[in-house]
């Protein structure tokens, strides 16, 4: 098999054109018919984003020469992948080739289709690339699985006895100082509304200075998004909860993250010290932390957070150390 700094920095190149031919446009086409959240524009940033910031043989080479791959003894590892993003589920699929293991790839249903595309490609490049589907039968070593908790918790009861790096729902925050420029609140506008607020980086609270008044500029939405700004800004208003209207979202002031995609959650404090605080006692559940007036380890800047590069773990888990070490 062609060597994984190779074949994935192949990948990169033709990822860059994705968009500009008619196959790669059909496969946006029946994308977005799979999955009525997906759009054309957001399917292409998706592409775009993994092939800049995981697709470059500079960065492949950085990253990969942490650890001791390929392994020595390579196994066959189950990916479980969600599909409420376009492509969120690649990453373990590269963690896992990249690693020298066996990828057997279970995508979702609401993302097959560019997943399919995506091994596609990888076949055009090494037809004996270590990526097979899963049939649902077949043995696995170990599993690597993305979903809400109550998944997380059947994959646990399921898989018992095999390693496994299981994660759950997480949600992210930013902490505003009040002196944010223009640039930095358009940044914060996509790290909110990008992909719908349907990723675990997508903001969806704010934690924001006492007396400071938001005020956000968001981008073109999908109508889904806008029927459940419309839903949420009715219900607010017969219950005679006090909102602020930005226009295709409502953002209200409480200390619990939103139940509603549309909804904003705001937290005002008198100091950083309040925010560090709970930024520390609520860690598990967070997965970023968009600021640059607070420290933390995952914080990323405005406009960041949409764009994870290969070190940007989710859950905060070293997916590749896990491969490494503990899959064996």
């Amino acid at each position: 098999m062609m060597k994984a700094i190779d074949l994935f920095n192949a990948l990169g190149d033709r990822f860059r054109n994705f968009g500009n031919d008619a196959e790669s446009q059909r496969v946006i086409d029946e994308a977005c018919r799979a999955n009525e959240w997906f759009t054309p524009h957001e399917i292409r940033r998706a592409v775009t984003a993994i092939a800049d910031r995981m697709l470059r043989r500079d960065a492949l080479e950085t990253w990969l020469s942490g650890y001791p791959v390929p392994v020595a003894a390579p196994r066959r590892v189950l990916v479980i992948m969600a599909g409420n993003i376009p492509l969120v589920g690649f990453f373990d699929l590269l963690c896992v080739v990249a690693s020298g293991h066996r990828c057997l790839v279970k995508p979702s249903a609401k993302d097959s289709v560019l997943i399919r595309h995506t091994v596609e490609l990888l076949r055009t490049i090494d037809l004996d690339v270590a990526i097979e589907f899963y049939d649902g039968s077949s043995p696995v070593d170990a599993v690597i699985a993305t979903g809400s908790n109550n998944a997380r918790r059947a994959f646990r009861c399921r898989y018992a006895g095999t390693p496994t790096l299981l994660r759950g729902h997480r949600q992210s925050v930013a902490v505003l100082s009040g002196s944010e420029t223009p640039e930095q609140l358009a940044g914060l506008a996509d790290d909110i509304w990008a992909y719908s607020g349907l990723g675990c980086r997508s903001v969806s609270r704010l934690f924001l200075p006492e007396g400071f008044r938001l005020r956000l500029t968001m981008p073109p939405m999908n109508p889904k998004f806008r029927n459940d700004y419309l839903r949420t800004r009715a219900l607010l208003t017969m219950t005679g909860w006090p909102f602020f209207d930005l226009g295709c979202a409502v953002a209200v002031e409480q200390e619990e993250f939103p139940a509603s995609l549309s909804l904003l959650a705001c937290t005002y404090y008198r100091d950083l010290s309040q925010v560090g605080t709970w930024l520390a006692d609520h860690d598990q559940e967070l997965q970023c932390v968009v600021s640059e007036c607070i420290a933390h380890s995952r914080r990323t800047g405005f406009g960041c957070a949409q764009s994870p590069a290969l070190t940007d773990w989710p859950d905060d888990l070293d997916t590749m150390a896990w491969l490494t070490e503990q899959v064996n």
